[in-house]
C-alpha cells in the first residue's frame, strides 16, 4: 500500500494536485483523526508535585511510593518552576563524582536538593490543548509527561500513558474513523 500523501501527484509550480477532486482528501488527512479529546478531558490530577529545598533522596523515595516518574516542581503560591524526572534522579545518583565515593552516597542523597538537577525550563499545555497537538509535542521532543498550565498554575500532568489511553478509547468508541478512500471497510 502507498504512503497516502505521496499517492498524490502534484503539479511542480503549482504544487495543487494534478488529479481533479483530490483536495477533499488532503483536507480529510489534515483534520484526520478529529480534534475532539482536550489534554484538560485525559490529564491526571490531583499531581504530585515537590518542592525544590527537597532532597534527592526523599523525592526518589517519593516517586517510588507513588510509581510516578515526572513530578512537577513548584513554588510557595503553586507557581510552575521546574519539572524533576526519574532520569535526572538516576544521573544525580549515578553521577562518577558519586560513584567513586560511593561510601558518601547515604550523605549527597541527603544534602544534594531537587533543585539541584531538575529541568528549569518545562514546555507546557493548557487544558484546551488538542491531545493531538500535545501527543505530537510529545513525540517532537521525546517528554513522557507535560504539565497542564491554567492561569499560570499547575492543573494537572498529561503522561504519555494519558495520551495511549484516550487514543484507544476513542477507537474503541468509534470517535475516529478511518479515512474511507484507505480502503473498504471489511
Amino acid at each position: 500500500m502507498r504512503h497516502p500523501k505521496r499517492a498524490i501527484p502534484r503539479d511542480i509550480r503549482t504544487r495543487r494536485p494534478k488529479r481533479v477532486g483530490r483536495e477533499a482528501a488532503e483536507r480529510e488527512t489534515a483534520a484526520w483523526p478529529e480534534a475532539v479529546v482536550r489534554a484538560g478531558d485525559v490529564m491526571s490530577r490531583p499531581v504530585t508535585t515537590f518542592r525544590q529545598d527537597m532532597t534527592v533522596g526523599a523525592a526518589v523515595k517519593a516517586m517510588r511510593q507513588r510509581k510516578i516518574r515526572h513530578a512537577p516542581v513548584v513554588d510557595d503560591k503553586g507557581g510552575l518552576i521546574g519539572i524533576v524526572t526519574d532520569r535526572d534522579l538516576r544521573q544525580a545518583i549515578l553521577e562518577p563524582a558519586i560513584r567513586e565515593a560511593f561510601g558518601e552516597l547515604a550523605r549527597t542523597m541527603n544534602t544534594l536538593t531537587v533543585k539541584d538537577v531538575m529541568t528549569w525550563v518545562v514546555i507546557t499545555v493548557k487544558p484546551e490543548t488538542e491531545i493531538r497537538e500535545a501527543a505530537r509535542l510529545m513525540h517532537a521532543n521525546t517528554f513522557g509527561a507535560l504539565p497542564v498550565v491554567a492561569n499560570g498554575k499547575l492543573v494537572g500532568m498529561l503522561t504519555g500513558s494519558d495520551v495511549l489511553k484516550s487514543f484507544v478509547q476513542m477507537l474503541d468508541e468509534g470517535m475516529v474513523s478511518r479515512p474511507s478512500r484507505w480502503g473498504a471497510e471489511g
